[in-house]
């Protein structure tokens, strides 16, 4: 095993350097592809897999090790090569589960716009009602219906909703880059986020200016990591990273209190 998994590595390793291919990505690629081939056929977590590693990784040493202290980033490479390759399966059955939440998230959705539909139904009825009656009950019956409608905290529980979403998309973005995730996969999970963001966007008008300066750095992040995805660049990971943290803080800003209102409107 040892022996067929270097004797392949290293025989793509000087193929690509021959063809002038022998960058860090493509190193990557290589370890990925031969520890996924072998991998399959031991079980998780089990010795085997992980002298399997270590093999990986020693034939990539063994085959640039002439680099000397320029080798950190090809070293880097191979072993996230190599852990990916382990977790081939395992990332299969975790995009697989997703798809199936993400189906069963759509219908939820459905469901509640349904309720939503509904209630819009039930509350234009009582309304309509309300005009057979008199002036008081009718005012009554129109200021119970704008309450509900108007609920503010519905409206900060859908926002925060979207926030949470947003920012758990950017986590498996961030998990689907660090763990064998395909470019394409990142790039749905940035475009989930975005989609969730653009509904999260603070609408308040205390702040406003800090607020927007946060949310103009978020977007900046959301463009430069699809602006990584399509060149296949290595700086992707960091670029998540730093989208992660935009997104924490833009998002654990307050609400602004009763007393905050008091002041913007007087």
């Amino acid at each position: 095993m040892a022996n067929n998994i270097k004797d392949q590595i290293q025989s793509d390793l000087q193929q690509a350097k021959a063809t002038g291919q022998l960058r860090t990505e493509r190193i990557r690629e290589i370890v990925k592809s031969a520890v996924a081939q072998v991998a399959s056929e031991f079980k998780e977590g089990s010795h085997e897999i992980r002298t399997l590693v270590k093999d990986a990784v020693s034939a990539v040493i063994e085959n640039l090790q002439d680099k000397g202290t320029e080798l950190k980033e090809e070293v880097t490479a191979s072993i996230e090569g190599a852990i990916e390759g382990v977790n081939t399966k395992r990332h299969e059955a975790i995009v697989k589960t997703q798809s199936e939440l993400q189906r069963l998230q759509a219908q939820i959705d459905s469901e509640e716009e349904k309720i939503q539909q509904d209630v819009d139904g039930i509350l234009a009825e009582i309304a309509e009602t309300g005009k057979e009656r008199t002036a008081n009950t009718k005012s009554a019956i129109d200021s119970a219906i704008d309450a509900i409608k108007d609920s503010e905290e519905a409206a900060l529980l859908k926002k925060r909703y979207a926030q949470l979403q947003a920012q758990l998309a950017i986590v498996r973005a961030n998990l689907a880059a660090r763990y064998g995730g395909r470019a394409d996969e990142v790039k749905h999970y940035l475009e989930e986020a975005n989609n969730w963001y653009n509904q999260a966007r603070p609408q308040a008008e205390v702040l406003a200016t800090q607020v927007e300066q946060k949310r103009s750095q978020l977007e900046l992040k959301l463009g430069e990591a699809g602006t990584a995805i399509a060149r296949k660049e290595r700086q992707i990971k960091q670029t998540l990273r730093e989208l992660l943290l935009a997104t924490a803080d833009l998002f654990k800003d307050k609400e602004p209190n009763k007393q905050d209102k008091e002041i913007v409107h007087k």
